[in-house]
């Protein structure tokens, strides 16, 4: 990196940096910092959602993937998350705020407490809160992996750099400042994914590019199903996808949360859905093309970084970093936001009774607090990330493993079908899942290890939640519970029509507040 890179990077961290400054004047209550205040327009709700969806390790892992086995990467990872959204659009997506207009819930665990009791609430706000801190911290290696090699700086030092900016803007800004830092990350990332992507056509033979390409790279690169990555693995990463994108991950449920109304999150889904469909296919050609640009790559999670070089001229190297950043940043502010309202609304209420009766700039003071503490261990869990198996490692299997246990008493939970589901279908439903990944990850890993790569895969990623999905079901089925206001509270979210907005009235789950109905 030249002289002109090095500044254009440190002027967007400058920005992230003000853009947080900025947002600080705009939180005076809780619910200013986790959920915008319900007010967030529906075009900044979906390019948020987007921008939050995924991170560096796109640009880490996933072009690693691109390189070895070509095209499938946009049929299991964005088709994937497209139908997911498609879906989410009409099952989920709309549900959301109404939980935060008849309850005023700014987590989206809350209304877990009426839904399930306190107990399941506290186990899926615990494990879920633990799990995300090594997803991030993957995030914060991936990033790292990328500096390392733009610039030579040590992993450690590239850990520290990104989650520290990321710390500062997060902490102060909450979600209008999260909100705001993925539009301007997803213009930066717009204009140097454009940048790669036509350098790439006039690099090789221009835009018949597009088309030819595919013959000269390995056999296998163009198929829609290819090594791993054949019918069986995307079928189950559709599942996880659909789980985690419509609210499992919980950062993404505070995009819809954040929605003045259903109908307009359901229009920011919408507008998710489809960047899904369309930008992937511009950001992944540069990583298709690579194994002719940069042929016999040893290690190819550094390929795209590598082309990059290659390729761009002094100061768009520096613009491609910025818009690599921006995906992690985006992700992991966004994710400290939606951890900091669960661990502030949900685990310390039902640990410290004082925690139930805060002011609102007290309580605005502990979400802050609590946003610093989870990207500060999230970072020590980045410094260790080869001890659980690297970036793809803690991508692919830990999180997608666990995440599906915990998310499906969360989404499930919200619809109609499932009402009879109550809290031992719920913690049954998780503890099974936890312990078929337990199982398939350690006790049995040498026989599962001895199948074929796509089954393994399947196995210790779709495992977990197919036997979560099974068990809560039949527990349903078999043991039905009945409950009258949660009974009631399922059936109230199918429309938008309500109560006017409510905020802190989820029974003992958060402070009482002058914004009281």
């Amino acid at each position: 990196m030249g002289v002109l890179d090095w500044l254009v990077l440190a002027a967007y961290f400058a920005l992230m940096v003000g853009v947080g400054l900025w947002a600080k004047a705009r939180n005076r209550t809780s619910k200013d910092f986790f959920v915008a205040g319900g007010s967030m327009p529906w075009w900044l709700s979906g390019i948020s959602h987007h921008m939050s969806g995924y991170s560096a390790a796109v640009f880490v892992g996933y072009a690693a993937i691109a390189y070895d086995e070509g095209f499938v990467l946009y049929v299991w990872w964005a088709l994937g998350i497209t139908f997911a959204m498609a879906v989410g659009m009409f099952l989920f997506a709309p549900r959301w705020p109404r939980l935060r207009r008849r309850l005023g819930v700014i987590s989206p665990l809350e209304y877990l407490r009426i839904r399930y009791g306190l107990p399941t609430q506290q186990l899926l706000a615990w494990s879920g809160t633990a799990l995300k801190v090594f997803d991030v911290g993957a995030k914060w290696t991936a990033t790292a992996v990328l500096l390392d090699v733009f610039a030579g700086v040590p992993l450690p030092v590239g850990v520290l750099l990104t989650g520290g900016v990321t710390l500062v803007y997060s902490t102060i800004g909450g979600l209008w400042a999260d909100a705001l830092t993925d539009l301007g990350q997803f213009l930066i990332q717009l204009v140097a994914g454009i940048v790669m992507f036509v350098t790439v056509l006039v690099t090789m033979n221009g835009v018949s590019t597009i088309w030819t390409m595919w013959d000269d790279l390995p056999e296998g690169n163009s198929s829609l199903f290819n090594g791993q990555y054949t019918l069986l693995f995307v079928m189950v990463y559709l599942l996880i996808n659909t789980l985690s994108y419509n609210g499992g991950t919980w950062n993404l449920a505070q995009r819809f949360i954040a929605s003045p109304t259903g109908s307009t999150a359901r229009k920011a889904a919408g507008l998710s859905a489809a960047l899904y469909l369309v930008w992937p296919l511009v950001m992944f050609f540069p990583m298709w093309a690579a194994p002719i640009i940069l042929p016999g790559l040893e290690d190819t999670t550094q390929s795209y970084a590598l082309l990059t070089q290659e390729l761009l001229p002094t100061g768009l190297v520096g613009l491609v970093l910025a818009g690599l950043f921006a995906h992690t940043m985006a992700m992991s502010g966004s994710d400290a936001n939606a951890i900091s309202a669960v661990v502030t609304r949900d685990i310390l209420p039902a640990l410290w009774r004082r925690m139930r009766n805060i002011d609102v700039r007290t309580e605005l003071r502990v979400g802050r607090i609590s946003v610093f503490a989870f990207i500060a261990v999230s970072i020590v869990i980045a410094l260790a990330a080869e001890s659980f198996g690297g970036v793809i490692g803690l991508i692919i299997l830990w999180y997608g493993g666990l995440v599906g246990p915990i998310a499906i008493p969360m989404l499930l939970g919200l619809l109609p079908a499932f009402k009879r589901c109550g809290p031992v279908a719920a913690i049954t439903s998780w503890a099974a899942g936890l312990a078929v990944f337990v199982l398939t990850r350690y006790v049995f890993a040498d026989q599962i290890d001895a199948l074929a790569p796509d089954q393994v895969t399947a196995v210790q990623v779709g495992g977990p939640v197919v036997v979560a999905i099974i068990v809560y079901v039949l527990i349903g089925l078999v043991r039905p519970w009945h409950d009258a206001e949660s009974d009631a509270l399922v059936d109230a979210l199918g429309v938008d029509d309500g109560p006017a907005e409510r905020v802190g009235d989820v029974p003992g789950s958060g402070p009482a507040t002058s914004e009281r109905a």
